[in-house]
Formats: C-alpha cells, sequence, structure tokens
C-alpha cells in the first residue's frame, strides 16, 4: 500500500514536469489533435459509398492510435532516457523510494495524458466536425480494451526502448523517426486498404496496426471492416498480438532496464 500511495504521489509529479516539457507536449499530446483538425478541414467532404463517414471521422481512428502510441511508447522511450542520462534515475535509485512507485508514476502518467488527450480528440470530432459517436456500449467497451492494452503495450516497449539510447541527446533520432515510420504505414495518416501488401504485412507486425485497426472498429460503420485485410475487424488477433508485445516489452524491461549510463555504477 505504501508503494500505492507513493507511486500515487509520483504520478501527479510526473505530470507537473510532463507539462512544463513545452516541446515534448506538442509532440506526443498537442500533434494527434492537430492534425486531426487540419486533415478535417483540408479534406472535407465525405469518404466512402455514404455520406456518414466525413473527414473527421474518417482520421479519427488513425489519430486516437497515434495518440495512444505518443504518450506511451514516445514519450516513455525519450522521457526515461534523458532521466537515465542526467542522473535522475541514479539519484532516485538511492533514495527509500520503492523501484515499483517510479514505474507507477510512468504507468499513471500514461494513462491520464492519454485518456485527456482522447477524449479532447473525441470532443473535437463530435462538436467541431459533428462525428456521430457510437452510442451503444459494446463499441466503448471495444474502444477500452483496445485503449488499455495499447496503453500498457505501449508503456513497457518504451521503457525498454530507452535502453537503446546511448544519451539523451541520440534518443530522439532512434525513437521519432520509426515512430513516423509506423504511423504512416499503420494506417494514420493514409487508408491502410490502399497500401501495398508488402507494407501491409510489414505494419502488421507491430502494435500500432492493430491499436488504429481496433479503433477504427469502434468509429467506423460495421461494413468498414472489408477493406481490412482480412476482411473482418479481427477483435481476436487484435488483443492476442498486443497482449503478446506486452508480455515482449515486460520481458525486455527486466533483462535490459538500467538505472545508470552505460560505463557508470
Amino acid at each position: 500500500m505504501n508503494a500505492l500511495a507513493i507511486g500515487w504521489d509520483r504520478t501527479i509529479l510526473e505530470l507537473k514536469m510532463y507539462f512544463r516539457e513545452k516541446e515534448a507536449v506538442f509532440f506526443s499530446f498537442v500533434f494527434p489533435i492537430l492534425m486531426l483538425a487540419m486533415f478535417a478541414t483540408i479534406f472535407g467532404g465525405t469518404f466512402g459509398r455514404t455520406s456518414e463517414v466525413n473527414a473527421a471521422r474518417f482520421f479519427l481512428p488513425g489519430m486516437a492510435a497515434a495518440g495512444v502510441m505518443l504518450t506511451s511508447f514516445q514519450s516513455m522511450a525519450l522521457g526515461v532516457s534523458a532521466e537515465r542520462d542526467d542522473g535522475t534515475l541514479k539519484r532516485l535509485r538511492a533514495t527509500p523510494m520503492p523501484p515499483l512507485s517510479y514505474f507507477l508514476g510512468k504507468v499513471g502518467l500514461v494513462a491520464l495524458t492519454s485518456l485527456a488527450q482522447f477524449a479532447l480528440l473525441v470532443a473535437l470530432a463530435a462538436l467541431a466536425f459533428g462525428v456521430r459517436l457510437p452510442s451503444d456500449g459494446a463499441h466503448w467497451l471495444t474502444f477500452a480494451w483496445v485503449y488499455l492494452l495499447g496503453v500498457a503495450t505501449g508503456t513497457v516497449l518504451g521503457i525498454a526502448y530507452s535502453s537503446l539510447a546511448s544519451s539523451a541527446r541520440s534518443a530522439g533520432a532512434i525513437v521519432i523517426a520509426p515512430m513516423l515510420i509506423l504511423q504512416f504505414i499503420s494506417g494514420v495518416y493514409f487508408a491502410f486498404r490502399d497500401l501495398p501488401v508488402w507494407l501491409k504485412q510489414v505494419a502488421s507486425v507491430f502494435p500500432l496496426k492493430w491499436i488504429a485497426q481496433g479503433m477504427r472498429s469502434v468509429f467506423y460503420p460495421e461494413d468498414w471492416q472489408t477493406q481490412e485485410m482480412a476482411r473482418t475487424w479481427e477483435p481476436g488477433r487484435t488483443a492476442l498480438v498486443l497482449v503478446a508485445w506486452c508480455l515482449v516489452g515486460l520481458v525486455l524491461c527486466a533483462r535490459t532496464f538500467r538505472w545508470t549510463k552505460r560505463g557508470t555504477t
């Protein structure tokens, strides 16, 4: 219980530090919201054979999926790398704070920021662009488990990935570039059906594609599932892939996480 209480206090501290970093807030929190507003304005009109899917509704699932990965994977990979590089992790390890509380603080940061970001995305889509949101519990239940698995997967993978960076300065290059590429091939900025088959297969290896597909199953009309590779939403496979990546991330965290920079003790 003490570790949980300290973890909550750590979450509050993490939130304060996060929102003081203007660059991090823009590129992980605000960026998907601005992109949705821009795409919905530029590509005004409808998609598909009916008028029920306008530009904002078309791009909403991809932006929601990208937001999950940006606030979890990218934030963790960059943030933990910086804390390791400047000695913050080493100093924290020397305090009486349980290590579990540190990780709980990171999980709390990701969960709250990604949920706030999603709320803003949905509010923008519904209020500014007239997107019809799901009205039944089944769709929102799907959103809940896709969101939770996406956040968990992105968080543990981001913490594990942070160990690849030799310094905070090098972290940006090895984190942002792969994330940007994955966004382009995972159905965030383009319709996934329009991508070459080999690119779809590459994207299917990584969790972002499955988070985006899960989000599409929530916000797209039911008949749009025929445009997926398997011509169905594949909820079971989506859950399986995300759980598998989450377990991989946990194993990598346990094996590779370091409190100090390489070459130091």
